[in-house]
Parts: C-alpha cells; sequence; structure tokens
C-alpha cells in the first residue's frame, strides 16, 4: 500500500478522527443522536476474504438509539475520479450486509443495519462522478424503473473546501485536510500549533504519534523533499525542527550568497591585472555577496509565506538591486498575495 493511503488509515483507525469526521462535515439530525462512546471497528477477523483486500477502507460501527449504524470509509486517494465508483459501492455495501448475515450477527427476524458509504477524496481534480448508481442507467424500458437499483454514497473532496471553511472548525480532520492543502512553513506551523492544543491527553498518544509519522513521511517530503528530516515522533517536535529548519535555510542562503558575490569579485579584479583591481574586487566581492545573500535569504521568506516561486517572480526577484530589495521585503511584512510585494515590478 501506498505510504500516503497507509498513513490515512492510520490516522483514521482512531474513533477520535471519525467523531469529528461525522460531526463536522455532515450537518444531519441523526449524527447527533449518535452515542459516539460506542464508536469501534470492525475487526478484520469479522470481514470476509472480498472485503479485507480492500486495505484501504475502513469500517466503523455506532449506536443510533438502540441499533448498530455501520461506516463504511473507502479512501479514495487516485489522480483521476472513478466514473463507476457507484458501482464499487453496491458491490462493497452488499458484501458488507452479506458478512453480516454469514457471521450471525443477524437473524431471519432482524432488519439490515444502516450503512453510511462515505467516499474520503484528495485528488487534484474535483469529483464529478455519479453519486447514485441510478444515474448510471439513464436510459430505462418503460415499467422497468422499480427494478433499477438506488444507492448514493457520500463524497467528502477535500479539495473542494476553502481554508478558511476549514480554519473556522475546531476538528481534527478539518486540521488534517488543511495540511493536506499547505503550501508553506508558516501554514504548517500554525495548524501543528492547533493539533498540539487539541491533543493534549495521554489517551492521545497515538493519534499525535500517527499524525506526526504522516507529517514526516508524506506532507514534508512532498513539500520540501531536499531536507532531510530526522527521526521525530511528537507534534511538539516536529512544530520545532521545522522552526529550526527554516533558520538554517535563512543563514545558509545568506552565507552562500555572500561567498558566491567575495569569490566573483575577486576573480573579475585578478583579471584586470592591477593591484588597484584586486581592491576594488574584495570591495565589489564585499557588496554584491551581501546582496546575493539577501536576495537568498529574501527568497526563502517568500517561499516560506506563498510557497514555491514562479519563474517570473524569480526572474524579478534577481534583478532587484538593493534598495528595490528593501522596499520589497517592508511590503512582505503585511502583503497577502505575492503580487502585492513586486507592486510596480510584474
Amino acid at each position: 500500500m501506498h505510504e500516503h493511503d497507509h498513513s490515512y488509515k492510520l490516522l483514521f483507525s482512531h474513533a477520535a478522527m471519525v467523531e469529528d469526521l461525522l460531526r463536522g462535515f455532515i450537518p444531519e439530525v441523526w449524527v447527533k443522536e449518535l452515542d459516539f462512546t460506542t464508536l469501534e471497528k470492525v475487526s478484520g477477523s469479522f470481514i470476509s476474504d472480498d472485503l479485507r483486500e480492500r486495505e484501504d477502507d475502513l469500517i466503523w460501527r455506532v449506536r443510533w438509539r438502540n441499533e448498530w449504524l455501520y461506516v463504511y470509509i473507502l479512501l479514495e486517494f487516485q489522480s483521476t475520479v472513478d466514473s463507476f465508483m457507484a458501482v464499487r459501492i453496491m458491490t462493497y455495501l452488499g458484501l458488507l450486509y452479506q458478512d453480516l448475515i454469514k457471521h450471525q450477527q443477524l437473524t431471519a427476524r432482524d432488519s439490515l443495519p444502516p450503512v453510511l458509504p462515505l467516499v474520503l477524496y484528495n485528488g487534484q481534480t474535483r469529483w464529478h462522478a455519479a453519486r447514485n448508481i441510478r444515474n448510471l442507467i439513464p436510459v430505462v424500458p418503460s415499467g422497468l424503473e422499480k427494478y433499477c437499483p438506488q444507492l448514493e454514497y457520500l463524497v467528502l473532496d477535500e479539495g473542494a473546501f476553502s481554508d478558511n471553511e476549514l480554519a473556522s472548525l475546531r476538528n481534527l480532520v478539518a486540521a488534517l485536510f488543511r495540511l493536506e492543502q499547505s503550501r508553506t512553513v508558516t501554514d504548517i506551523q500554525q495548524i501543528l500549533s492547533h493539533l498540539i492544543e487539541w491533543l493534549q491527553a495521554p489517551e492521545q498518544t497515538g493519534l499525535r504519534r500517527d499524525f506526526t509519522v504522516w507529517l514526516r513521511r508524506v506532507i514534508l517530503p512532498r513539500r520540501w523533499p531536499q531536507v532531510i528530516l530526522p527521526e521525530i515522533h511528537e507534534l511538539q517536535e516536529m512544530h520545532t525542527m521545522l522552526a529550526e529548519t527554516v533558520q538554517q535555510w535563512y543563514a545558509e542562503a545568506e552565507e552562500q550568497g555572500m561567498q558566491h558575490g567575495f569569490q566573483r569579485g575577486i576573480q573579475q579584479g585578478v583579471q584586470q591585472g592591477i593591484q588597484q583591481g584586486i581592491q576594488q574586487g574584495i570591495q565589489q566581492g564585499r557588496q554584491e555577496g551581501q546582496l546575493e545573500g539577501e536576495r537568498l535569504l529574501f527568497k526563502f521568506q517568500l517561499q516560506a509565506k506563498f510557497g514555491s516561486l514562479s519563474p517570473k517572480i524569480e526572474e524579478q526577484l534577481d534583478a532587484l538591486d538593493a534598495e528595490m530589495l528593501f522596499h520589497c521585503a517592508k511590503r512582505l511584512l503585511i502583503a497577502t498575495t505575492i503580487e502585492e510585494v513586486f507592486t510596480d515590478l510584474l
């Protein structure tokens, strides 16, 4: 199983995540009637071989009034939308009911329990597949309609939520979605601060650790593949490490810029073949080295706030002289978009 899928499965193996998923993203009256103290993950020994092959899916059950209600969470992490997801959902739901009957969870006098089929999707393309299998059968002979299957599933398309919507929720799943969409160190640190506050209880140690593992193995390598990450087991350690990493980037940028400019100036001075040229080269090297270092430092600040830079922004940045660099750096403090930083330059 892909590292990303496995990490998500670990996170949604915690009852707190499933509870926040239902409370925060399903605004239905019946959700308020659930007894979340009864939430329990259906064990692998209960599921048939057919369903056990669905390694990236999870099945939970919870008491609703005096009955069990099942939540089938299908984790869909593909680059393309599955147009026939409704068929898959119908198949999995049938297998679940079949297993309930087979393992004597139901008797002939019992009714089938309600099931919420939920697809958790994080692809780049917005979900556009039919959400009811009936919509996949548009043409039906007259009189045959009553024999057509009717089954709808719920989709939570992570990318369809804005950051403002997610930030307004004190919700673990909303924080997870925000981390997925984060692009800067500042964004990640802010969300981490919330998670550290929300997951302080000793019984939440496992969930804290799984969030940390997911960040270290999935999110951070995706954002900054060149950064070598130490072994970290706690969210607080992750927060501290990110702050130290940013400071290290700034220091390295300044040092590299100074060395590069200094060496270039010396070479120009030596090529002139006179002592005066060497002295001028040294002075020029110092000045250019300082400016180069400041440019690199400013570049890291831009990336930390706005994410990766476009080629056009990179070109404008390389062309800044000391005065313009100073003005742009002041604008960065209050700018909400990268365009505002380079006003009158783009």
